[in-house]
């Protein structure tokens, strides 16, 4: 992208990625696509690695994933470690403030530091620069336009679009903002959303019918709704232009709520019935590693 396409902040305007000039911003963000190295099958020379730093990073993880304070004895055994080398990591960690030992718990559970150090990366992550590399290899998966998105006031506002060779093929409207009840990505939002919170961006924006598919009543949103929680994909089936579909997946931030989504679109002829099913698993792939990139949690099945 040009210097002057580039943007830091979620823009209001979409942030157009073609491929003949895309290669600049792709080479910034792809160290996001870096996947993150486990213990147990890491391929790093075992001589640069700190095996009592990534002892207590893994301490740290365990707490982090509990709702409540952990014993030495429970810690050690989930670790993987004895009582003693334990305490030693948990008392430096404690030293540093990334932990603390409560005590009328008598339990050990997260530090001061660690939710600094979590807060920081909350304020310094980027939805459309992690995002942009996930799309680029939706794209060239799938052979379609990838959206992103999120919502503001009732509307979904796109964020930036990435558009494959097939792009000037498709007719679809070079707009920044679209209704939610009508759009994949507006559906994937609004699937977040409470029916009482639904309700009340229905009533403000009302639910426009712009072609013969448009959804027109708000008890068949609520049908589609509970689809796209079933199956963790929305569908446009021609509901907002005639002639174009569009598949939207969900991105989730660190409390499991919808933070944005991302959607491919392409023409009704080439997103046939049949390839609905392999496209809609494809966006989801690609949100939920933009979900965890961003340090998201997906929600838990019920």
């Amino acid at each position: 992208m040009k210097a002057q396409a580039q943007t830091t902040t979620m823009a209001r305007r979409i942030i157009h990625d073609d491929p003949s000039e895309g290669a600049a911003a792709i080479i910034k963000t792809a160290i996001i696509e870096t996947p993150r190295v486990k213990n147990d099958n890491a391929k790093a020379d075992r001589g640069q690695v700190v095996q009592s730093l990534c002892r207590a990073l893994n301490i740290l993880t365990i707490l982090g994933a509990q709702d409540g304070p952990m014993t030495l004895t429970e810690l050690a055994e989930a670790a993987n470690l004895s009582p003693s080398t334990t305490h030693r990591l948990l008392t430096t960690l404690q030293y540093e403030r990334y932990v603390r030992f409560d005590q009328s718990a008598r339990g050990w559970v997260i530090g001061v530091q660690a939710y600094m150090t979590g807060t920081n990366f909350l304020k310094t992550r980027n939805l459309v620069d992690v995002a942009r590399p996930r799309m680029r290899r939706l794209m060239e998966e799938s052979s379609e336009i990838v959206n992103l998105a999120v919502e503001e006031n009732g509307e979904a506002i796109y964020l930036a679009r990435v558009g494959g060779p097939r792009a000037a093929q498709v007719a679809i409207p070079q707009t920044d903002r679209t209704l939610l009840h009508c759009s994949a990505v507006g559906k994937a939002l609004l699937a977040g959303m409470t029916e009482t919170k639904v309700q009340t961006i229905v009533t403000q924006r009302g639910m426009r019918q712009f072609t013969r598919s448009t959804l027109s009543s708000l008890p068949a949103l609520y049908r589609d709704l509970s689809l796209v929680r079933t199956r963790g994909y929305a569908l446009d089936q021609e509901e907002r232009v005639s002639g174009l579909r569009c598949i939207a997946a969900p991105i989730f931030d660190e409390n499991s709520r919808v933070m944005g989504a991302l959607s491919l679109s392409g023409s009704s002829r080439r997103i046939e019935d049949a390839r609905v099913r392999a496209l809609g698993e494809m966006v989801k792939r690609a949100a939920e590693a933009v979900t965890l990139e961003l340090g998201g949690r997906m929600p838990v099945a019920n």
